[in-house]
């Protein structure tokens, strides 16, 4: 795992925590560091701050996405605002986590990202419902995915997907015309229910949202309030 925090007492805090936690932490204190230190040794995780001086986190974050590299990223940000957190996952992140927080919390974020990133086990079945499933491809809802090639489309438009976004999208998409109520979504993705005050979900929904929906087209994502949420067309 590398860490990367420029406030040097939560970055020793949190680099004593995860090592007693099992993990191998390689702890730097700033954007630089971090872009030097996963290209010479690439991690199997990030956990990164947002705000470091000279090279962020999120500039951090667009410069390995660029490059192609798709290690899962948790970012860790005292900004607040939706806005701030759309920002993050539009640079790449695949998680984030709010100052101040409770490190269980950040345990269990890097759990569910690296328990995603892990190879299934083979023959592991899946939902399938209203879903044409192949070995690799899926479709539902005027939606098309590739698993094996990570690669998603609607009606023949090829979207931009962050690894989270393309996860949730994938449950969606097996499960067409299904409401998934909040909890069922959050164990799915996240292996981890983040609690009724959580806006996690929301977010990445209303962010999946922008890059599905083009002007003219009907919504596909609907929200049934109070429960969850379902992939259908009207």
């Amino acid at each position: 795992m590398l860490l990367a925090e420029d406030d040097r007492a939560i970055r020793h805090a949190l680099e004593r925590a995860l090592t007693l936690e099992g993990y191998a932490v390689t702890a730097v204190a700033d954007g630089v560091e971090a872009l030097a230190q996963a290209h010479r040794t690439p991690p199997d995780v990030l956990l990164l701050d947002v705000m470091m001086p000279g090279i962020d986190g999120l500039q951090v974050c667009r410069v390995l996405r660029a490059e192609g590299d798709r290690t899962p990223i948790l970012m860790l940000t005292a900004l607040v605002e939706t806005a701030d957190r759309i920002a993050g996952l539009d640079a790449g992140a695949d998680d984030y986590v709010v100052k101040p927080f409770d490190v269980e919390e950040v345990f269990a974020r890097l759990r569910a990202l690296l328990r995603r990133t892990s190879p299934a086990p083979a023959g592991e079945p899946g939902p399938a419902r209203d879903a044409q499933l192949s070995d690799r491809q899926i479709e539902g809802a005027s939606i098309r995915m590739d698993l094996q090639a990570r690669r998603a489309w609607r009606a023949g438009r090829e979207l931009e997907l962050t690894r989270t976004e393309f996860e949730l999208l994938e449950l969606l998409v097996r499960n067409a015309g299904i409401v998934l109520d909040h909890a069922t979504i959050y164990d799915r993705i996240w292996g981890y229910d983040f609690g009724p005050g959580s806006k996690n979900l929301a977010v990445y929904v209303g962010y999946l949202r922008r890059k599905l929906d083009a002007p003219g087209a009907p919504q596909l994502i609907h929200t049934v309030r109070g429960v969850g949420y379902v992939l259908r067309e009207e």
